[in-house]
């Protein structure tokens, strides 16, 4: 057993002088591991026939392998040489050099393994293409039979409508041909015609003197007849001032305005109108008003007795009533002013009863909602152009006021004319003359509806308004809109000068009531005051006309001033009395029927 192993030690040693003889060269890399038994130092006794057959083997291994590049040595020798292409392969170790192939072929095994690893992620990465090309090949497989469905849709529905067109083309190929036998048969009997009006031509030309002739005939029997015409309208214009004149100079018109959103609706029975003198067909002139006496109620908690009161004017508008429906009824009035006759239009009623919107209209321009001004301005500038053609010629010259507190201020007023020191005056035209005019305010002529508008919209602007307990945004001031018409009939000499007079009087409540509160209260109470005692005056003025008194209070009032030409003699005078339908309104609406009713 020690003679066996002397060799082995003597091999040991001999494989490390080995090992550092050989750390600067380049080692053939190995081909297999050798399993390692005892350690370094106990090595078993390897058989003489042993390392022919693992010779045998490395060769082997070699021969199929392909050259790997050399690993650099675990401990870096100052001449290492890289490997050579083209150099032979260095010798084997020898066969007692068990460490050093040991090492060769772990070495070997450490880079098969990185190979293996490579190998492995290339052929993951293969499967995975190999899979997403199968999804791909799977999508397009399903894309290719949704084409051709579709497409065999589109081939049948082609086929179909070509079908379509094809009868299509045949149906207007027999429209065209019988369109040709129609046209063939009207060119002919167009030749017949042409043929039959050349006769004819002789024979017409053959009567052109003749009709020369009667032109001449003619024509005097023109001028003949715009002779009479001119006296038919002469005579019009005097049965339409004797029609109003029947009707009364002075007329008055009750308006109910319909009850607006948020507002409680009235009980029934609250408000009735009852039909017209000739029936129910009839437009109705009375209006019943019940109000409820607290006064007299009882005692016992019983209701208070509800009293009537029954009022009969020239004409009722119940609250459905359309502002067209009410401009129809005064579009008579507006023709009496184009004739030459002064007319005045008043709007009355407390705050909040619908005065501005019956004499301006709504807001948001709709021409549904549009008042009596633009639409009296729309019916003269139609009418005028008609009369046009009778030799009339017309002109209109605008002007806007408001009388405030007793003070006259030009609702047209632009720029520094606005404020206090744009206050006017109502001034005689001249010397003896009869006509009123006011100082410092513009006059605008007016042709159009669009001018109209324009003025309408500055006046808005700049009237005098204030919240009350009656509505948020009261008028408190009287605004007046006068339209000066002038006509001429140059070819006869005649004239015609008129005023047309629009008026939106400020709100009728009493003091109570119409009382705001706050820090201006005296402004308010002052501008009430002033409010009342000039709508007193009027209707002291209406009175002594309607009574034919010889004294009628003009000058009580600015506004019974500035108006008194468009009141007394041939002038026609209509006034709107507005209300509201709320109960609550009931005692300003009762104060506002018994004014009108005088």
């Amino acid at each position: 057993m020690e003679d066996a192993l002397e060799p082995a030690k003597k091999r040991t040693r001999g494989v490390g002088a080995a090992t550092k003889i050989n750390t600067s060269r380049s080692r053939v890399p190995p081909l297999t591991t050798v399993p390692q038994t005892q350690g370094h130092t106990a090595v078993q006794k390897v058989p003489k026939k042993t390392a022919p057959r693992c010779s045998t083997a490395i060769t082997a291994v070699l021969k199929n392998q392909k050259p790997v590049p050399a690993v650099p040595a675990q401990k870096p020798g100052p001449t290492a040489v890289p490997p050579i292409a083209g150099v032979k392969k260095p010798s084997k170790r020898p066969a007692w050099d068990l460490k050093g192939q040991l090492c060769d072929l772990n070495a070997e095994l450490k880079r098969c393994r990185e190979k293996s690893q490579t190998l492995d992620q290339e052929n993951q990465q293969l499967r995975e293409q190999l899979k997403e090309a199968q999804q791909q090949a799977k999508d397009l497989g399903t894309e290719r039979s949704t084409l051709e469905g579709e497409l065999a849709r589109v081939r049948t529905q082609a086929e179909q409508t070509q079908e379509g067109l094809v009868q299509v083309l045949q149906k207007e190929q027999l429209e065209l041909q019988e369109e040709r036998r129609g046209l063939t048969t009207r060119l002919e009997e167009q030749e017949r015609r042409l043929q039959a009006s050349e006769a004819a031509l002789s024979s017409s030309q053959a009567k052109v003197a003749s009709l020369q002739q009667e032109a001449t005939t003619q024509a005097a029997l023109l001028a003949e007849r715009g002779d009479r015409l001119h006296g038919l309208e002469m005579e019009r214009r005097r049965l339409h001032n004797q029609l109003q004149e029947l009707k009364g100079n002075i007329r008055v018109f009750c308006r109910v305005r319909p009850v607006l959103e948020g507002e409680s609706t009235p009980s029934p029975g609250f408000l009735l109108f009852p039909p017209g003198p000739g029936g129910p067909t009839d437009p109705p002139t009375r209006l019943s008003l019940a109000r409820s006496d607290d006064r007299r109620a009882t005692l016992s908690g019983a209701p208070a007795p509800t009293t009537r009161h029954d009022f009969s004017f020239d004409r009722v508008f119940p609250p459905g009533s359309r502002q067209d429906e009410v401009f129809e009824e005064i579009s008579m009035l507006v023709q009496s002013a184009l004739d030459g006759y002064p007319v005045c239009i008043f709007a009355y009623g407390q705050t909040g009863s619908g005065k501005t919107f019956t004499m301006e209209g709504g807001p948001g321009g709709d021409p549904q909602l549009e008042g009596l001004i633009p639409r009296a301005l729309r019916h003269l500038f139609s009418v005028a152009q008609e009369l046009n053609g009778q030799g009339w010629t017309y002109s209109f010259v605008a002007s806007y006021v408001e009388i405030y507190n007793e003070t006259v201020r030009d609702l047209l007023a632009t720029g520094t004319r606005k404020g206090p020191g744009g206050e006017c005056e109502i001034r005689r035209a001249g010397p003896g003359s009869e006509e009123l005019t006011i100082t410092n305010a513009r006059y605008v002529p007016v042709s159009c509806e669009k001018e109209v508008e324009t003025l309408l919209h500055l006046a808005r602007q700049n009237r005098a308004v204030a919240r009350t307990a009656q509505n948020e945004r009261s008028s408190r001031s009287h605004s007046v809109f006068q339209l000066q018409i002038s006509g001429e009939h140059a070819a006869r000499g005649l004239q015609c000068i008129a005023p047309l007079n629009l008026v939106d009087l400020a709100g009728s409540e009493r003091l109570d009531p119409g009382l705001a509160l706050g820090p201006g209260e005296r402004d308010r109470l002052r501008e009430t005051q002033a409010i009342n005692s000039s709508l007193s005056t009027l209707g002291l003025v209406i009175m002594a006309l309607s009574n034919k008194e010889s004294y009628v209070p003009y000058r009580n009032s600015k506004l019974t001033y500035l108006l008194q030409n468009s009141l007394g003699g041939s002038a026609k005078m209509l006034m709107f009395v507005n209300i509201s339908p709320l109960e609550e309104n009931v005692s300003e609406s009762l104060n506002s029927l018994r004014f009108a009713s005088k």
